[in-house]
């Protein structure tokens, strides 16, 4: 069963580009991956599908049902952490949550606690005196006390340091184990991979790949720094695998897709002072792994 059914998806922001047949589902108990660089339309998909702004054409469906049509019915089993979270300054964090909760009309004070404390979130504290990491543990405790059927994630560990990072996952993990489908949007491939089943990948408004995580990383390419004692002639590594080849003066980039050994064993053979092997971000992905979905 699909708890999301989103179908030829377009919002147009008159001359701005919005977002172009967009069409993806997620099943039920699924954690899906939507992922893209900064300002490709991951959150104006997410902010269509909940009905906050309306499409211009395509359709969604959550829970089967129509998102603007029967919006207010299912945003109560829906949590949603956008990706960046305003509140009232003068407020209390467990004020500002208790009143989240009143919308939910059941008791989720017991729920509140824990999630605070997996966070580390002080409850006493005024918003205004939160730094940003704390304002987004906020968010997620808002979009998590009323234990939502449906988890919506906008960039959401932005502002939230890596010991948080890890704890916020394994608080998703429990949730998913619970039984919750999660929708997770970020620009962050690693975030991701290590998620998610599946990922649907949106570039400059359109979704030009949807595949299973393991398809996405056998197809995992090395960005690959070089630096020599020399100058290289850049042919040197022009052999299969190889893309994006950029060479200033004795150092060397590129990207490389292939058997790893092939590449190191070419580099065994020149004099070199460093050598460099990364995860590529997903910017320089785009430039060659998706060309033609461009």
């Amino acid at each position: 069963m699909n708890v999301i059914e989103i179908n030829n998806l377009t919002k147009n922001y008159g001359k701005e580009r919005g977002i172009i047949d967009v069409s993806f589902n997620v099943e039920e108990k699924e954690i899906f991956g939507f992922i893209g660089p900064n300002g490709a339309g991951k959150s104006t998909t997410l902010r269509t599908l909940l009905a906050l702004i309306y499409p211009t054409s395509g359709s969604a469906k959550i829970f089967g049902k129509d998102c603007i049509k029967y919006g207010p019915e299912i945003k109560k089993e829906i949590g949603y952490l956008p990706s960046e979270v305003f509140y009232y300054d003068k407020m209390k964090v467990i004020d500002l949550l208790k009143y989240s909760a009143s919308f939910y009309k059941k008791d989720c004070s017991k729920r509140i606690s824990e999630l605070a404390d997996a966070m580390d979130l002080n409850l006493n504290k005024k918003i205004d005196d939160l730094s940003f990491g704390n304002k987004k543990k906020v968010g997620i405790v808002q979009g998590l006390l009323h234990e939502p059927k449906l988890i919506i994630l906008d960039e959401p560990t932005s502002g939230l340091d890596p010991l948080m990072q890890q704890k916020f996952f394994e608080l998703l993990q429990e949730e998913n184990k619970k039984g919750a489908t999660i929708l997770f949007s970020s620009h962050i491939l690693g975030e991701v991979q290590r998620m998610c089943n599946r990922v649907a990948i949106i570039k400059e408004g359109r979704i030009i790949q949807l595949e299973k995580i393991s398809a996405l990383q056998e197809n995992n390419y090395k960005k690959i720094r070089v630096q020599t004692t020399v100058k290289l002639d850049e042919n040197y590594f022009n052999i299969d695998g190889v893309s994006n080849l950029v060479v200033s003066q004795n150092m060397i980039s590129f990207l490389f897709k292939g058997n790893i050994n092939t590449i190191m064993k070419k580099i065994s053979e020149i004099e070199i002072i460093n050598v460099w092997v990364e995860e590529p971000d997903l910017e320089e992905i785009f430039l060659h792994f998706y060309e033609k979905g461009a």
